[in-house]
């Protein structure tokens, strides 16, 4: 039973019908040759395996912001948040948590705490991993106030090949830490705006678990540090 549950994850809704059409098409591909068949498989149990949506355990901690993917933290820099959530337009850091096509895809909530906003805007689609990605891909933000009245942006944002970003929640609704806010299709990215003063306890490169992983503690006390750095 822990071998399957380590292999075997459950699968989100939202990929039911993307794992059929890939098994449908696998079985006109044997209907052609064995071979495709079989890439047809492989194929198959990719889409899968890119839908699955395991459990995650939230810290037992309100003090802090976890990661909202999985992947790796591809930038940390200073940024204005996006214009369409009406913040003041002061820069933030940004933690930016790049997800390839073969990471888990479904967006967990970094904090508890009410959504105050909700923000599509339609955009292009460059690789998700490029700075230019923020400003200009296909992105869905929200704002989530906190219980201490400090505002955390979240944006999804669309990559190369990710054609449609999903948000479950709607302005108003409350959200848990790690809950599941959303989802993007085939590869994209994640940023968060950290509150002013909060600074990053991560870095670039470092493997993201959405949901568990802590990228700043909201109680550190500040330094000159460059978040960069």
């Amino acid at each position: 039973m822990n071998m399957m549950s380590t292999f075997v994850k459950p699968m989100h809704p939202e990929g039911r019908k993307f794992v059929a059409i890939f098994a449908a098409i696998t079985l006109a591909l044997f209907l052609i040759e064995d071979v495709l068949g079989w890439i047809g498989v492989g194929l198959t149990v990719w889409c899968y395996y890119f839908f699955r949506d395991p459990e995650r355990v939230a810290p037992a901690r309100d003090d802090v912001i976890v990661s909202p993917a999985d992947g790796i933290v591809s930038l940390i820099e200073p940024a204005v948040p996006p214009a369409e959530l009406g913040l003041p337009d002061t820069p933030l850091t940004r933690v930016s948590v790049f997800m390839s096509v073969f990471n888990c895809h479904v967006n967990r909530a970094p904090v508890a705490g009410e959504v105050t906003a909700i923000a599509y805007r339609p955009g292009k689609f460059f690789n998700a991993s490029l700075d230019k990605a923020s400003a200009d891909n296909e992105r869905n933000s929200l704002v989530i106030r906190m219980a201490n009245q400090q505002d955390l942006a979240v944006v999804q944002i669309a990559g190369l090949v990710a054609r449609r970003i999903v948000c479950f929640v709607n302005r108003g609704d409350r959200v848990d830490m790690s809950q599941r806010f959303g989802l993007i299709r085939f590869g994209s990215r994640l940023d968060v705006y950290l509150p002013e003063g909060i600074e990053p306890q991560v870095r670039v490169g470092q493997t993201m678990v959405a949901g568990e992983t802590v990228i700043a503690n909201l109680d550190a006390p500040k330094t000159d540090h460059d978040a960069n750095t």
